[in-house]
């Protein structure tokens, strides 16, 4: 639990952004929360409003105060349509910061973020031993998607369609070194992320083959740990700051152009908020997360942008598989990345047909679908419906946290399409 000196310090930094927000009431229209609740405290402009007065409200009412900050998706929709330029989703993620210490995280917040994630070792051996026994508590659906659901009632799973561990994840598939190749042109280091590790491994693979065609050496450091975004979006800022600091020295290890990803969050993740919300840096260690958060860019902008800004068609098939595109919130609201992958599904030889909001937040939001699972599938319905809609075979999107909710979606209304990330469907052209 943080002293109030420290917390009164976070209290007057979230005040300084929060005079910004002059409560012209433009996140409403673009909250899909709202878009369900119609409520204004699920709104952006009345979270803030709450935020103004938080010093008094953390003690007369902390856990009211919690609630209404933690039913947010973190998705950027307001961020990215407010007009006077507030930071929404870092005003968020400190005043949760500032909750947390106030309050401290519950035990099995503890246990999660500070025994397991926090200790990349041992989450990688507890998240294979549950990989191990899945079996016996779930079955397979008959779907595109892959899911599984609960063999039991589960109050945990619920009614989810869930994606399964991976049998191997992808870091047991490299050397206990790490992964060298050599390139002709630019040298790429791969964060792995942990959702393409230990559930998507198919995305590292696909991305390292189609770095290799285009010349791209790969170097990928052994011993990577989670981004922090879950533990930062719970508040603890401690896990966050220990995770950003492990993955950090990894990297610096070795020499690269430019640090990619194949997962949008993480990217927003590094880019973003490594280098504004890690705990009390110093000078020299905030300089060189800044450094790296410069060099860090999703794999569809770095092959565009500066691999192969003349991508073409592979196939030479203008009449491919018709596929569909979400953008993933973190993706295009937060980094701006939107044609980039549109360009790699074309150069895929793919027919893409554009849905109906494909940059409307699909409803995962990470724990806000543990939490509010019932406000998840109502938001993530109205987005299988549009993807249903195309008539596509395949939907695709760089967010293995979005192909997640989005199988969940598809497979719970029987909708047989398949969900692939761009560099898998990419990978697959180059091997036709």
């Amino acid at each position: 639990m943080a002293n109030m000196n420290e917390l009164a310090g976070l209290v007057k930094e979230l005040e300084e952004q929060l005079v910004t927000c002059i409560r012209c009431g433009m996140c409403q229209s673009v909250c899909p929360l709202f878009e369900q609740t119609r409520k204004e405290a699920d709104v952006a402009r009345g979270k803030l409003a709450l935020l103004t007065g938080l010093m008094d409200n953390i003690f007369s009412d902390p856990d009211g105060v919690n609630e209404r900050l933690n039913r947010c998706l973190l998705c950027g929709s307001c961020a990215a349509n407010c007009p006077s330029g507030v930071n929404v989703l870092e005003i968020f993620i400190k005043a949760r910061a500032i909750l947390a210490e106030y309050k401290g995280l519950s035990p099995a917040k503890k246990l999660i973020f500070k025994k397991m994630l926090a200790n990349p070792g041992t989450f990688d051996t507890l998240v294979s031993w549950a990989g191990k026994f899945q079996g016996l508590f779930t079955r397979p659906d008959a779907n595109a998607q892959g899911t599984s659901c609960a063999r039991l009632v589960s109050p945990l799973i619920g009614e989810r369609h869930f994606l399964p561990l991976a049998s191997t994840p992808f870091h047991k598939e490299i050397p206990e070194q790490g992964l060298k190749t050599k390139g002709r042109k630019l040298k790429a280091a791969l964060f792995t992320g942990c959702l393409i590790d230990k559930v998507f491994p198919n995305i590292a693979r696909a991305s390292i083959r189609v770095l290799d065609h285009h010349g791209v050496g790969v170097t990928i450091p052994p011993g990577q740990g989670c981004c922090g975004i879950p533990a930062l979006a719970s508040g603890d800022r401690e896990t966050f700051t220990r995770l950003v600091d492990h993955n950090l020295a990894l990297f610096e290890k070795e020499k690269f152009d430019v640090l990619v990803t194949a997962c949008a969050t993480c990217t927003s993740t590094i880019k973003k908020l490594w280098p504004s919300v890690h705990k009390n840096p110093d000078s020299g260690t905030k300089k060189r997360l800044e450094a790296l958060s410069q060099k860090t860019m999703d794999i569809n902008q770095f092959l565009v942008d500066q691999v192969a800004p003349e991508l073409g068609n592979l196939t030479g098939n203008k009449d491919g598989e018709t596929v569909t595109y979400h953008d993933p919130c973190h993706l295009k609201k937060s980094l701006g990345v939107a044609d980039q992958p549109r360009q790699v599904l074309r150069a895929a030889g793919l027919n893409l047909v554009e849905m109906t909001g494909s940059d409307k937040c699909c409803g995962m939001g990470g724990s806000f679908n543990v939490y509010h699972y019932d406000l998840s599938a109502s938001i993530g319905k109205l987005k299988q419906q549009n993807i249903a809609d195309t008539k596509c075979s395949t939907l695709s999107t760089g967010c293995p946290a979005c192909m997640m909710q989005i199988s969940d979606m598809l497979a719970k209304h029987k909708v047989n399409i398949r969900v692939r990330h761009p560099m898998e469907l990419y990978a697959d052209a180059l091997q036709e």
